[in-house]
């Protein structure tokens, strides 16, 4: 008896998850394609682009001052060579100073943009699940079939919501 009602148990939820209708977002995807991303990504680069170059530009300086101070150091006076060293020493402290406030405030951007991005993609998402009746939505997954796989229709109601 006891059996028979387990039976009679499971397959009924068995029968309701039959009727589950799950589907799959592929956020690095959306992350790279989607229109507010690449936009996103465009205006960091737009906006770090003048510090970056600051950046190679000290690092070239850098590099010059090395190779200057291999070749010469050998027929520099002490004091000479020890003012090149300095500076060298200098512009590397620089430049590993400014590289580091660099990548801490493009991550802080980053994250900030991204963010914003996420906050769009997922009420995209929502929508999408709503009108086609989707209980569960998955934005990872070991494996997915093609079948669930909503991100292209993500990515283009991304993109005119943008127009």
């Amino acid at each position: 008896m006891g059996l028979c009602i387990a039976l009679v148990a499971s397959s009924s939820v068995w029968a309701q998850a039959s009727d589950l209708r799950i589907g799959f977002v592929d956020t690095e995807r959306i992350l790279r394609e989607a229109t507010p991303a690449v936009r996103a990504q465009k205006r960091l680069e737009k906006d770090f682009a003048p510090r970056d170059q600051e950046l190679q530009r000290l690092a070239a300086r850098a590099k010059e001052l090395q190779v200057s101070l291999e070749k010469d150091g050998v027929t520099l006076s002490e004091s000479e060579r020890g003012k090149r060293e300095q500076d060298l020493a200098r512009i590397t402290q620089q430049f590993q100073r400014l590289q580091r406030e660099f990548r801490e405030d493009l991550n802080i951007r980053r994250n900030e943009e991204m963010a914003t991005v996420l906050e769009r993609v997922n009420a995209v998402i929502k929508k999408i699940a709503e009108l086609d009746k989707l209980d569960l939505v998955f934005q990872e997954a070991v494996f997915r079939s093609s079948r669930i796989d909503i991100t292209e229709k993500v990515l283009k109601a991304l993109a005119a919501s943008d127009k």
